[in-house]
């Protein structure tokens, strides 16, 4: 099965299930939780999410207990070693979650039990210098991508909900249709429950109805996305989230491939964008002076590599599949960066140029 683009049954172009269990009296930690999440780490796809739906079965008020687990543990991260009086202190002084209440030793030691089993932590005391508290293993949390995404997270969410006085000074990016359907295809995708759509394409004259499998979800810039095989067609699709109109979860089911994984199918693609026919490559880009500390320290790709830095610029080599949204981002950056190889991009790109300098070239 391949990935194609456009046609009336679906224009195609690594939370919620465990937020969605979740008492309806928490819709306010909900909203937070879940938005503050997709606007702070948009570059994510489903992948991330992945290990928010290995927690227990949470109750009530699991996600509120969550906020308070991740506190603990960005505040002794950040403290480096740290006594259980000032993690009391600092958790007295927070009074969204403390209620300006000290944090005992009973509940610290039930927190410290709790987050080694849901994440594997270990919270260890030195004993000499005053019982210092530590994190024993901090490459559990810096080489797993996927927990230090959730723990980042949360710590986010606290520091925001800390500083909510400050709104009108916290300016995010509207993410189109994450609320009316992100949930309700999570949960599909976690009971591997089969959805119907009514979809419209972008240039489409109408919208049509019809059943998909969903396997993954992607945002790419601030648009959700869902990988998904078109039953009908028998192919993968990629559907645009705020181009459905109506999202409805059945009571067919399928099963996943067993090879399926999202981050492979994506892994030589620079976004939204997956064509078989375009095959990747190696590609080489120069980034001049002021645009070299951009490329290093946001990579375009996951493959980039940097081959040389003379300072007036900078070479850096990819191997990706040069779609439409790659060439797009690549004219965004202007004269500040030149494909040095392949030829054919370079051509492709100075026909985008030429289109570009056509439509101005008579003022």
């Amino acid at each position: 099965m391949q990935a194609c683009i456009g046609n009336n049954l679906g224009e195609t172009v690594s939370i919620g299930c465990v937020i969605r269990r979740i008492s309806k009296q928490y819709n306010l930690i909900k909203n937070q939780t879940i938005g503050l999440i997709m606007l702070c780490y948009p570059r994510c796809c489903i992948g991330c999410y992945k290990f928010l739906l290995t927690l227990p079965q949470p109750t009530r008020c699991n996600m509120l207990q969550l906020q308070k687990y991740t506190w603990l543990i960005d505040t002794i991260r950040k403290a480096g070693k740290i006594s259980l009086e000032e993690i009391s202190d600092r958790w007295e002084r927070n009074k969204d979650l403390s209620d300006y209440k000290p944090l005992s030793r009973a509940t610290f030691n039930r927190w410290k039990d709790a987050i080694f089993s849901q994440f594997g932590i270990i919270i260890s005391c030195q004993r000499s210098g005053g019982y210092l508290y530590y994190i024993e293993n901090p490459e559990d949390i810096d080489e797993d991508e996927l927990k230090k995404w959730m723990l980042d997270s949360f710590a986010v969410s606290n520091l925001i909900s800390e500083n909510l006085s400050l709104k009108g000074r916290i300016l995010v990016s509207k993410i189109p249709s994450a609320r009316d359907h992100l949930t309700t295809l999570l949960e599909a995708m976690r009971k591997n429950r089969v959805v119907t759509i009514t979809y419209c394409g972008f240039n489409k004259s109408g919208s049509h109805t019809f059943p998909i499998e969903p396997y993954c979800v992607k945002l790419f810039e601030n648009r959700w996305y869902v990988l998904a095989h078109n039953i009908h067609y028998d192919d993968y699709r990629i559907y645009g989230l705020d181009r459905i109109e109506n999202l409805e979860m059945t009571m067919d089911t399928f099963k996943l491939p067993k090879d399926f994984s999202a981050s492979d199918y994506f892994s030589n693609y620079y976004g939204i964008i997956s064509d078989s026919n375009i095959k990747p490559e190696r590609i080489v880009i120069r980034a001049y002076r002021d645009h070299i500390p951009y490329m290093k320290s946001l990579p375009l790709h996951h493959s980039q590599k940097l081959l040389e830095d003379s300072g007036g610029y900078a070479d850096f080599e990819l191997f990706l599949a040069p779609t439409f949204d790659f060439i797009m981002r690549l004219l965004s950056a202007g004269a500040m960066i030149e494909v040095m190889s392949p030829e054919s991009l370079r051509k492709t790109l100075k026909e985008w140029v030429s289109d570009l300098y056509n439509l101005y070239k008579n003022d």
